[in-house]
């Protein structure tokens, strides 16, 4: 029999994407956890949202879990396929009529203390012309951080978590307050949090630099820091709750049944 009381470290991180969408937004997700946690938003946490993907796909509810944006399994249960440029216009347009509706999750391989993501390159000892290594790039993600209020999803480890990343491929809060305004971005606009399997990250009003908001109850404010390659604010963190036996039922019975984004371990 299974044991639905014992939950995983990306189970909690699915969890904590959940909770943290609200009722009526729209949700910009990609595959992998942020569609495990969007899905489960739907389902239990807030069954107004609506999921979106930037194949042009819109308001998303699949009874399986598709495996990429083009995946038909997203097009069985959407409201509406729109073209890709539809998709991209819809962006704009909420940024233009100032709506706070539109929330959208990217990840990366590095980030900074303002929230700015590399998903482009790693140097090393080498240069942009010759990294040490090089990522697939921004995909649809420079444009989401840019008209879009970003949760950014990572895995907690010092070589993620950089005082200085390599490269910019999506902006965040650039170098601070009017960071963005300076660099032509919209000012209105940037990252909200960051999920990891260690906590959840957000960004202070006045200095726009991370600190730690929530740790769940397998980290500690003292592992976050150990983990962070900058200084980071850990004075105000609270314990977040893990899920409950039912929530971890249905991710794994309903939502992610073949295991295809959150390996469950044997008993």
């Amino acid at each position: 029999m299974s044991d639905y009381t014992k939950y995983t470290k990306q189970e909690m991180q699915a969890y904590a994407i959940a909770k943290n969408i609200k009722e009526n937004q729209i949700v910009i997700v990609g595959t992998g956890l942020p569609l495990i946690g969007a899905s489960l938003a739907k389902r239990a946490v807030c069954p107004s949202c609506h999921p979106i993907v930037e194949s042009g796909l819109m308001d998303c509810s699949p009874v399986e879990v598709p495996r990429s944006v083009g995946d038909n399994r997203f097009m069985a249960h959407c409201a509406v396929q729109w073209p890709n440029i539809r998709f991209i216009g819809f962006e704009a347009n909420e940024w233009l009529h100032d709506a706070d509706r539109l929330v959208a999750f990217i990840g990366g391989a590095q980030i900074d203390p303002y929230g700015n993501v590399n998903s482009t390159c790693i140097y090393g000892k080498g240069d942009y012309v010759k990294p040490q290594t090089r990522f697939t790039g921004s995909g649809g993600a420079n444009g989401i951080a840019t008209y879009c209020n970003t949760i950014i999803m990572m895995q907690h480890q010092k070589r993620r978590f950089m005082e200085k990343i390599d490269y910019i491929t999506s902006c965040g809060w650039m170098d601070g307050p009017g960071g963005r305004e300076r660099a032509g971005l919209p000012g209105n606009r940037g990252p909200q949090m960051v999920v990891t399997d260690l906590g959840i990250m957000k960004f202070d009003e006045e200095t726009k630099r991370m600190y730690l908001a929530y740790y769940y109850p397998f980290s500690s404010p003292e592992m976050v820091q150990e983990n962070t390659g900058f200084e980071i604010d850990v004075s105000r963190a609270e314990l977040m709750e893990g899920p409950s036996p039912d929530i971890i039922k249905l991710i794994r019975e309903e939502i992610d049944p073949g295991q295809a984004f959150i390996k469950v371990p044997k008993d």
